[in-house]
């Protein structure tokens, strides 16, 4: 399944791309559907910034996913790679549960339009159902499908609804600055 989102936020490029890297735990409170985000490493390199974050999401599940995965399909370690001379974040995302059978990873650009930050998430997400373990094999198409319709639709509502609290949070912390 491809993951695409288009977000226009109206703060300058430079300024949206350092809250996004720099103030992903303080943009908790702005996503309704994120529990918590713990930093877990992030070093700086060939003028590159690495970081790898464990989130927790929250949101309701249905029936069939849930009595597959539980809660920890709602936890994940995103592995990030920055690079300011670009503008872009290549990321990849391991899932708590099932790591084998998911893949996720993508791209994100931000663009400049006057002062409008454009930001193009490109990515891929699908669960191999060969890799699941633990069910009848004629179970797992349909396990691997339900999961996969119902994930990937969450990923594309975290993605547009994180901008939109980068968005919220940008224009509190400017005017209250002001």
């Amino acid at each position: 399944m491809l993951i695409t989102a288009d977000v226009s936020i109206p703060f300058p490029r430079p300024l949206v791309y350092t809250t996004y890297r720099d103030k992903v735990v303080e943009l908790v409170p702005y996503m309704p559907n994120v529990q918590s985000v713990e930093v877990k490493s992030r070093r700086e390199e060939n003028e590159r910034i690495y970081c790898i974050n464990f989130w927790r999401g929250s949101s309701r599940i249905p029936l069939l996913v849930r009595s597959v995965l539980g809660e920890a399909m709602l936890s994940w370690t995103e592995y990030d790679t920055w690079d300011e001379s670009n503008y872009t974040l290549e990321w990849r995302i391991e899932t708590s549960s099932f790591t084998e059978a998911v893949f996720c990873a993508g791209k994100n650009c931000f663009l400049e339009n006057n002062d409008i930050t454009i930001i193009e998430t490109r990515g891929e997400f699908s669960i191999s159902k060969e890799q699941i373990e633990g069910f009848p094999q004629s179970l797992k198409g349909k396990i691997a499908s339900t999961v996969e319709n119902f994930l990937g639709k969450k990923i594309v509502s975290n993605l547009v609804q994180m901008s939109e609290g980068v968005h919220n949070y940008l224009e509190q912390t400017t005017t209250n600055r002001s």
